[in-house]
């Protein structure tokens, strides 16, 4: 089966947090047989800061927008299936519109969300906006997550289905290694500086950080040039997806911090809770409705509502237990929370929609000794 798709980017991580999910997910797609074509725009200079090897079976086609869409729309229009990203960053409304185009007996559409709760804010407030209309227009939707409070409000939009493929960790890509001295803190923290995550980070992270003087702290991401810091913590700038299993596994406990509208809709674990999962690390999360569907709280990993109990936290567990809760938590996402789960997952959702292949037909034994006399 072919699928044609139009995503923000696959080859980097450079102001990108779906990129790890898009290589999850469709390098174990092309290893149950589907040929993908991934197209990307060259923006935000991310063709420049590209931290991905080939993958299998995946080609990339880096465009212009918006010179180049019609001629991607026209290669798109000869799969099995188009999917449209949302956050591609540019021309998102043109895409959105014309992918459906190549909607026919043949080639099914869809709309995946990697930011339901913005998206739906979004057509939710604003009535007259373009692409509430066009919902009911694609064969299905499927988010990066949300559970129930995001697939209901898309049925209430009228779309025909939806389903939610949730983030995962990928072994062969995220997996301990040696811890590095040089990156060694009570508690890591990386994410892009965001508008409606930089006020969770002050509240949590870099409150934590003045409430401990005595611990370290660590900060990665984009974007934080110039934000005034505690001076216990170092800000180490971009982390590419080749250090991500370094700097977790240096780390003691490695918080996660979800922005605004995740922590509000829930059931939305991002990419950097499978990351720290693959290296065996500690993670303390902010809570959020859903975490027990992934990981058991207490065991598997570490709740905080605010950064007191952070502190709390750091302070109650020790390495001998930070590194036990951390191997519970890569286990259990082995077991249940893997790209490849996903692509299966994905794959037995598809298949409805799909052309089914050509019956074979076997000869009888017949045939086959008259064929050969």
């Amino acid at each position: 089966m072919r699928i044609f798709v139009f995503g923000s980017s696959i080859t980097s991580t450079y102001w990108n947090g779906a990129a790890t999910y898009y290589r999850g997910i469709y390098k174990n797609l092309s290893h149950l047989g589907y040929r993908v074509t991934f197209a990307e725009p060259d923006a935000y200079g991310r063709s420049q800061k590209r931290d991905s090897d080939p993958i299998d079976a995946i080609e990339v086609k880096p465009y212009k927008s918006p010179a180049d869409i019609p001629a991607l729309l026209e290669i798109a229009c000869k799969a099995d299936l188009v999917i449209k990203h949302s956050g591609v960053g540019v021309d998102d409304e043109v895409l959105e519109r014309e992918v459906l185009s190549c909607r026919s007996a043949f080639t099914k559409v869809i709309f995946w969300d990697v930011d339901a709760p913005a998206t739906l804010s979004r057509v939710e407030t604003f009535t007259d906006d373009p692409f509430r209309s066009l919902i009911p227009q694609y064969d299905f939707v499927l988010t990066y997550g949300g559970g129930s409070p995001v697939t209901d409000r898309y049925s209430a939009l009228a779309a025909k289905a939806c389903y939610p493929i949730y983030n995962a960790l990928d072994p062969e890509t995220h997996f301990p290694v040696d811890p590095n001295p040089a990156l060694a803190c009570d508690l890591l923290f990386v994410g892009h500086r965001l508008p409606d995550r930089e006020r969770r980070v002050e509240e949590f992270f870099l409150k934590a950080a003045e409430l401990a003087p005595d611990l370290t702290f660590l900060l990665g991401g984009e974007g934080w040039v110039g934000k005034p810091l505690p001076p216990n913590v170092r800000w180490i700038g971009h982390v590419s997806s080749g250090l991500h299993n370094v700097v977790n596994s240096s780390a003691r406990i490695v918080l996660n911090i979800n922005r605004d509208s995740m922590a509000h809709v829930g059931f939305s674990p991002p990419t950097r809770v499978f990351e720290a999962a693959g290296a065996a690390a500690c993670l303390i999360t902010d809570a959020w409705a859903g975490i027990d569907q992934f990981f058991l709280p207490g065991s598997e990993i570490l709740i905080a509502r605010n950064a007191n109990e952070i502190v709390d936290l750091l302070r109650q567990t020790s390495e001998t237990e930070a590194k036990a809760i951390g191997r519970k938590m890569h286990d259990r996402a082995l077991q249940h929370h893997t790209y490849k789960l996903r692509a299966a997952e994905l794959h037995s959702i598809l298949q409805p929609y799909l052309p089914l292949p050509l019956p074979v037909r076997v000869p009888s034994p017949s045939e086959v000794i008259k064929a050969l006399t």
